[in-house]
């Protein structure tokens, strides 16, 4: 007789855009993976308790808390999943850590890097272990770009350009959503969307970004304010209030290896809906990759004679490429949803493995010092600002 697949008990704080994906993460993982624990669904928090009730029952999780620290106790919950806004990542984080939970936390990791700071220190004291959501990273694409720069198909790395383009509050009348409040987002573009191409940059380089210069704006500073539960873009009404967040980030920065990166993150960029565009020169090749086209690599081998070189276009949807072989035959592309399960089943197996999953939160602070030296560089007229690496 076969033995049972042991189970984790999951436990999920905020149940909106990101509740959603992360909830058919958890459902589909072990239904196309060969798993080590057996993911069980067992609550989902929430204030509202209508609300979250029906987000549970469509969403399939067992039973609801209206309090988060009600979850975080619950004997039956080994790891907590955060989807919540950034002002509430480091409490909520600290405190299921600090009772020994297993974590994974949405990015940016938090919303300052002393938050960041103290989220560190109690992944390396908790008995639990602790992964920032960095999901582009799970992109069978960008996983083929990574291993190429490190088998040196490449070369040097001499430029990272690096753009997120959005365009769901180009319309001036778009509401005012929580995400375009300081206070609970942290910043705006920069944190929202500019968090992931820093990582992405620093992930498939293998380099870190050293310095930046950087210019910060608010195109629209007054906005309808969203009716409450009005998901990721919100429906507005009459008030008005301000917009305390930048619209767009557009910095430059240098890597580790001595190359140049550039980076853009703008939410204003009309007919780009989730355009995140990554290209990497190198002394021997380039890489360019394009989520619109999110099942596709360009890459450019400069070693060919001139006669024949040019960009090759991968179709990244071989059994050979990173998790594709759990999925469809070969030219069955894959979403933006499977990247989420590719991070539910790389956590699974660490926390399984008793290993650090990545990224950790090391990683997400990180990249929340490159933010906040973005931050620094625009409030004092772009001037070039080192990125700290401990305070």
């Amino acid at each position: 007789m076969t033995e049972a697949v042991p189970r984790l008990g999951i436990g999920m704080v905020g149940y909106a855009f990101m509740g959603v994906a992360h909830s058919q993460a958890w459902r589909n993982a072990p239904r196309f993976f060969d798993l080590p624990l057996r993911p069980d669904m067992a609550a989902v928090a929430g204030r509202d308790e209508a609300a979250v009730s029906a987000a549970a029952t469509k969403l399939g999780w067992s039973s609801t808390e209206t309090d988060w620290k009600a979850l975080v106790s619950r004997d039956d919950i080994d790891l907590v999943d955060i989807c919540t806004p950034g002002d509430t990542h480091a409490e909520i984080a600290i405190a299921a850590l600090e009772a020994g939970k297993h974590v994974l936390c949405e990015k940016p990791l938090a919303n300052s890097v002393e938050e960041a700071e103290a989220m560190v220190r109690a992944a390396e004291a908790s008995s639990g272990l602790a992964m920032v959501g960095f999901t582009y990273r799970r992109v069978p694409a960008i996983q083929l770009a990574r291993q190429l720069v490190a088998d040196g198909r490449i070369g040097t790395v001499r430029h990272v350009r690096a753009q997120y383009l959005q365009d769901w509050i180009a319309d001036p009348q778009a509401p005012l959503s929580w995400r375009l409040d300081k206070q609970k987002a942290g910043s705006g573009a920069l944190g929202d969307i500019g968090a992931h191409i820093v990582d992405l940059a620093q992930f498939v380089t293998g380099e870190s970004v050293t310095g930046v210069s950087a210019v910060l704006e608010t195109f629209v500073k007054e906005r309808p304010v969203a009716s409450e539960h009005s998901g990721l873009h919100g429906t507005a009404g009459t008030e008005t209030g301000p917009v305390t967040v930048d619209d767009a980030a557009i910095f430059l920065g240098r890597m580790s290896g001595g190359g140049l990166a550039t980076f853009e993150a703008t939410r204003f960029a009309w007919g780009r809906k989730n355009a995140i565009r990554l290209e990497i020169n190198g002394s021997l090749g380039s890489l360019a990759f394009d989520f619109e086209d999110m099942n596709v690599l360009h890459y450019f081998d400069a070693t060919e004679s001139a006669a024949v070189a040019g960009f090759r276009r991968i179709v990244v949807t071989e059994p050979e490429h990173a998790y594709v072989a759990a999925w469809w035959p070969p030219g069955h592309g894959l979403g933006y949803e499977h990247a989420f399960t590719h991070q539910a089943v790389d956590l699974i197996t660490a926390v399984a493995e008793h290993r650090q999953p990545l990224p950790s939160f090391a990683d997400g602070l990180v990249v929340q010092r490159v933010l906040a030296a973005v931050e620094e560089s625009a409030a004092n007229d772009s001037t070039w600002t080192p990125v700290t690496k401990e305070s």
